[in-house]
């Protein structure tokens, strides 16, 4: 979509009369109802993650196809954002987002009283497409309802709720799990819903563009077609092999659909999906990229630090959960604090800021984690790398709302979404096959001795070597002692891997970070009521 064709915008009568802008006790509903929503989102990420082993035996699946349950969402979230974030501007963002909230709701529903895994797969693939819907409109209705000295810390708000909400998510779910049943996961996203509904009836605003051109089918296609390539790889990748033929083909369809939806829209110029042209932007590339790599790290300290509680420790699902409570709590607080430091010290300073306070949790983390030092030894790290994440994240977001005008903010939110999306698979699948890596290079030279059978096994990874500890009779303890000290030196060179990506980011954002505060969304040189029309 373009954002220099004009266009008008319209709104809702009854709003404000001298900038159209809902009052302050009205703000904050809205605030909380789209909060509500994007939980309602994000907690359906991550929360079928805690009952894996159930969804198996209920139905009878293969590991593949359990994966399947919880990546067919994330693929379908991320291929239809950008599309129906310029659909959403275009209809009205109110009516989108109560689409969104109705197909989700329902989604959801079918998925918790699934019979079958065709079923389940047929719910997660349609939950997927309302929270398309869901995910971009909720950052769009801040961006066009809060004025400028308001809109960064509603910003900060949304995104402490789009960082820390997964966590949150996934301990309500496994408390789920372990009280009831997987079928119980549900019914957290489903209340999440229908609250967000009666919130968004009674106080969300419409607003809309009224483009004077065609909306971009070609651009739509083409985009959807790059992100489903391109994320299959990376979340089939570590299963299927990076060389096998499915990761390929993806990959070569994903990167030429990706060049030519950068040719098209380049060629549509001003009547493109995404003005690409604007990514020579300091604000929007300085965004883009320090969300990419923040989100990409923190996923992947997720799938390190999951098995460390779980193998090394040995800790319940809850309890490995609720472990990542503090880092929760500590990043939505900094997410919130980031706008107040971000315009005394600038976005730049306040993402760079961050930036080193991750990155030295991260170094922390590899410096200090031992098998014997426990969860203690791991907690400072992951304070100041949940501290750091919520200072770069929330200047990050308002970079990429603020280079785009406010008729065109539920493209520039669904652009914010996707890159999140990206970073997350991107993340899982390097800092996951680092540490597999790393484990199994460790684990070879720590079993000597053992039984070919019990030893093969063991290099499958640490879940595995445990399990066949208890089989393996005299060599038990060193079968379970080699996995967990392997399991660290994987670790280990995870986390500097991460460390790696931080300082390459924190001079990047230093050289070409945002300099100033990003400007509030401009408007079209038109603005009509959506009432009168005039």
């Amino acid at each position: 979509m373009s954002t220099n064709q004009p266009s008008r915008t319209t709104h809702d009568a009854g709003d404000a009369p001298d900038e159209g802008l809902p009052d302050a006790r009205r703000r904050r509903t809205i605030l909380i109802a789209v909060c509500v929503a994007l939980m309602a989102v994000i907690a359906s990420v991550s929360g079928l993650n805690v009952a894996q082993p159930d969804l198996a035996v209920a139905f009878g699946a293969s590991q593949s196809t359990i994966l399947w349950f919880i990546n067919v969402y994330t693929l379908t979230l991320a291929a239809l954002l950008l599309p129906l974030g310029a659909i959403g501007d275009r209809l009205g963002r109110r009516p989108t987002l109560i689409a969104g909230l109705t197909v989700f709701g329902v989604a959801s529903a079918v998925a918790g009283l699934a019979p079958s895994s065709e079923v389940m797969l047929a719910a997660r693939t349609l939950s997927g497409v309302g929270a398309a819907m869901i995910m971009p409109i909720t950052l769009a209705v801040i961006t066009s309802t809060f004025p400028a000295q308001e809109r960064g810390r509603a910003i900060g708000v949304w995104t402490g709720v789009a960082g820390g909400g997964g966590i949150l998510g996934m301990f309500l779910s496994a408390a789920l799990v372990d009280v009831a049943s997987w079928r119980w996961l549900f019914v957290l996203p489903v209340a999440l819903v229908a609250v967000a509904l009666v919130l968004t009836l009674r106080s969300v605003p419409n607003s809309r563009d009224v483009p004077r051109h065609a909306f971009d089918t070609v651009g739509a296609l083409t985009s959807v077609v790059a992100v489903v390539g391109l994320i299959f790889v990376l979340q089939e990748g570590p299963e299927r092999g990076w060389a096998a033929p499915a990761t390929l083909l993806a990959l070569v369809v994903g990167a030429v659909a990706a060049a030519a939806f950068v040719v098209w829209e380049l060629r549509r110029r001003d009547a493109a999906l995404l003005d690409v042209r604007l990514f020579g932007q300091r604000a929007l590339a300085g965004g883009s990229i320090t969300l990419l790599a923040v989100f990409g790290v923190q996923a992947g300290i997720f799938v390190v630090l999951f098995p460390f509680f779980q193998a090394v420790l040995g800790w319940s699902g809850l309890l490995s959960t609720l472990a990542l409570m503090p880092m929760a709590v500590l990043m939505m607080a900094a997410s919130g604090l980031a706008p107040r430091l971000a315009a005394r010290v600038g976005p730049r300073a306040t993402m760079a800021s961050g930036i080193l306070l991750a990155g030295a949790g991260l170094a922390l983390m590899a410096g200090v984690v031992s098998v014997d030092g426990g969860y203690l030894s791991v907690l400072p790290g992951m304070l100041a790398m949940g501290a750091g994440m919520g200072l770069a994240m929330t200047p990050s977001t308002e970079a990429i709302t603020g280079a785009l005008p406010r008729e065109h903010q539920g493209v520039a939110s669904a652009l914010n979404d996707v890159t999140r999306e990206f970073g997350t698979a991107l993340g899982v699948a390097l800092l996951g096959a680092l540490l597999s890596a790393g484990y199994r290079d460790a684990v070879d030279a720590r079993l000597d001795g053992v039984p070919d059978a019990t030893a093969d096994t063991a290099r499958e990874g640490v879940a595995n070597a445990l399990d066949a500890a208890h089989a393996a009779g005299p060599h038990a303890r060193a079968v379970a002692d080699a996995a967990r000290e392997s399991f660290v030196d994987g670790w280990q060179q995870a986390m500097w891997a991460g460390v790696a990506v931080m300082a390459v980011l924190f001079v990047y954002v230093l050289a070409r970070g945002p300099r100033h505060p990003g400007p509030a969304p401009a408007e079209g040189p038109e603005r009509v009521d959506a009432t009168t029309g005039s």
